[in-house]
């Protein structure tokens, strides 16, 4: 397991990861300080665009966990660096919540209702009728199609689930006949400015998480370490019959963990 050994940052997925909803996964919360006593960075990397990357630090915190602005990235903040970078300065229709509108607002994202460049949609909890038909008119007639990141649903306890971003956006395609862009895991976008951002190399960077097409495929993409925890929604057949092949597959962190202290001669 060298290039787990030689890993210098986590960025680590939560739901399904970490925790399930409230509940925290036991285990987790050490394997978190065992990152930081073997002297390795972690970044607390979510597709959930439901939220703003504040959020994260008060939810984290309260559930138990180290987290400071430094340890969050979402694909919320992903979504309006890409914004920026290909529509600066022109207005684009939003269909989010109020605070992955402010987590975009942050970065200095306009907002309009008049010729938008760009609709943008991420995981909207505050979903209506009228956001979706405004989107599809926008769309239709010539907007491009922006998403934050392609999860059909969001994991819940007790086997349930939210429909997420990737619903969304299927049912204005299946209203468009367009695709969108998608920000988040499984495309390599966050990673790549993880790495730019911190000066460590994708090859040195371990993607860890639960779902074998956004978190995994990400790393896969990406060229960093892929870590597939069986903690969540993979499965030991999803594993067998996925394209997409993880590195490393660990029952939890609690393994990687343990994993670290006894290569660390801890």
């Amino acid at each position: 397991m060298d290039k787990l050994q030689n890993t210098k940052l986590f960025l680590l997925d939560m739901d399904g990861t970490l925790y399930l909803g409230d509940e925290v996964f036991d285990g987790a919360v050490e394997f978190i300080k065992t990152l930081e006593k073997t002297g390795r960075k972690y970044i607390y990397l979510t597709n959930n665009s439901s939220r703003a990357g504040v959020d994260y630090i008060t939810r984290l915190n309260k559930l138990g966990f180290p987290c400071k602005a430094e340890n969050v990235f979402t694909s919320g903040m992903a979504t309006a660096m890409y914004i920026n970078e290909k529509f600066p300065h022109k207005g684009v229709y939003p269909v989010g919540t109020k605070r992955f509108m402010e987590e975009l607002e942050s970065y200095g994202v306009e907002f309009t209702e008049n010729e938008p460049s760009a609709v943008v949609v991420g995981f909207d909890t505050e979903l209506t009728y009228e956001k979706l038909d405004k989107a599809v008119h926008f769309i239709r007639h010539g907007a491009a199609f922006i998403a934050a990141n392609p999860d059909f649903v969001c994991p819940m306890p007790k086997g349930e689930v939210l429909p997420d971003c990737g619903s969304i956006c299927a049912l204005l395609t299946a209203s468009t006949g367009v695709k969108p862009t998608y920000i988040g895991k499984p495309e390599r976008r966050m990673i790549d400015i993880i790495s730019e951002k911190t000066g460590i190399s994708n090859d040195k960077i371990a993607m860890v998480g639960d779902r074998l097409y956004t978190d995994i495929a990400a790393g896969v993409n990406a060229g960093a370490v892929s870590v597939c925890v069986m903690s969540g929604e993979t499965t030991e057949e999803m594993l067998r019959e996925s394209d997409v092949k993880p590195d490393y597959v660990f029952p939890s962190v609690v393994e990687i963990g343990d994993y670290l202290k006894r290569t660390s001669g801890m």
